[in-house]
């Protein structure tokens, strides 16, 4: 009996000691529930700037005079005055073709139209001759008729002889080519030697201007009102040109300006051409050549310019975490205008400090606090990730 006793008596210890260890194990812990604690942040303060917005699409470079050269008249290429790539000026002779036939032919209308003018000449002083005499009937009426007819069908004779030497001047100017305009020349067809015809398709080479240059790009229906806007203004929109590789997406090739838009809109994609200007004295822009391009629609002047991961998307607006001493509240602000580096906002003031990381975990009255910069390593590590 007095062993059943101790049993329990050791049994009852064991379970008030396990109570006690529970209770002062489980009472560090309520404490520090009870403690608040900060939620860590970075922050970001609201600056004062002007921004530009753009609208995007993509686009072609396209010359704004590219001509083919291809020979007027039938003939032999005799001569290349240029090299393939070379710079030339409108009206630089690029080459020559075998002009022997037609210059005979042009010698040949000038010896007709001699043999003609001298035939002319003697029909005229006979027909003034008859004049006189017809005036006392020494010739008769039918001879004076007959001699004005033959004067009147030597002078028709002798105006196309004239108009075959002009035709054949025409001809032999047509057998020296020379380039409509100024442009870089391109890869030749053919070569010294090649007998060339007016129909042949590919011609000798092409002539493309380079500099200036357009770009051709297509925008959604939606932009007519602002494109037309732009066009209608004192000064031209300004248009910027990047290469299309996305690895290279900052790297602007031209900045023109707007000049034109189509005068319809596709049906099949509800979308609107237009047309831009670029001076390309650096030649970074080549005909054929795929870019991105941002045309500037509005210039906001002082505006409060935050970046994008700050502004907050809630039920009925937008909103930020501005930092009041060392806790967070909430700020409604209204979205003016953003694209993907840049937000600009209205309803915050120049200077405000907002939270830009650890949102989250935030709620009206949460208690903050805030981290430094990450380092360009720490960003580096994040980006690859």
């Amino acid at each position: 009996m007095r062993t059943r006793t101790k049993a329990i008596a050791a049994l009852g210890g064991l379970i008030a000691l396990a109570i006690a260890g529970s209770w002062l194990s489980s009472g560090p812990a309520v404490t520090r529930a009870l403690i608040p604690v900060a939620v860590p942040v970075r922050v970001v303060a609201v600056e004062k700037q002007d921004v530009a917005a753009y609208a995007s699409g993509i686009g072609r470079v396209a010359s704004l005079h590219s001509v083919v050269i291809r020979p007027q008249v039938d003939g032999m290429l005799t001569r290349l005055h240029v090299r393939e790539g070379q710079w030339v000026k409108a009206g630089e002779l690029l080459a020559t073709l075998d002009d022997r036939s037609i210059r005979a032919s042009l010698a040949e209308a000038k010896a007709q139209l001699g043999q003609s003018q001298a035939q002319l000449d003697g029909a005229e002083i006979d027909l003034k001759r008859y004049r006189l005499l017809i005036a006392d009937n020494g010739v008769s009426r039918q001879t004076f008729d007959q001699q004005q007819a033959l004067f009147n069908q030597l002078k028709a004779t002798v105006s196309g002889h004239k108009a075959a030497i002009a035709a054949a001047e025409v001809q032999l100017s047509h057998t020296q080519i020379r380039s409509p305009v100024a442009g870089r020349v391109g890869i030749r067809n053919v070569d010294e030697g090649n007998f060339l015809r007016m129909s042949d398709a590919n011609g000798l080479f092409s002539v493309t201007q380079i500099v200036p240059i357009a770009v051709e790009f297509s925008l959604p229906q939606g932009m007519l009102p602002t494109l037309r806007r732009l066009l209608d203004a004192p000064e031209s929109a300004i248009v910027q040109a990047f290469i299309s590789d996305e690895k290279s997406a900052q790297n602007m090739l031209g900045e023109g300006r707007l000049t034109l838009i189509d005068n319809q809109i596709a049906a099949n994609t509800a979308t609107l051409r237009a047309k831009a200007e670029f001076a390309n004295d650096d030649q970074n822009l080549w005909p054929g050549q795929l870019v991105n391009v941002k045309v500037q629609t509005a210039l906001y002047r002082d505006a409060l310019v935050v970046p994008p991961k700050v502004v907050l998307r809630g039920l009925n607006n937008h909103f930020v975490y501005r930092l009041n001493g060392d806790v967070a509240e909430v700020l409604p602000v209204k979205v003016v205008y953003r694209d993907s580096e840049t937000v600009i906002i209205e309803g915050a003031q120049a200077g405000d400090v907002l939270i830009s990381d650890g949102q989250s975990r935030l709620k009206p009255g949460t208690k903050v606090e805030v981290l430094g910069e990450p380092s360009e390593q720490a960003l580096a590590i994040q980006a690859q990730q």
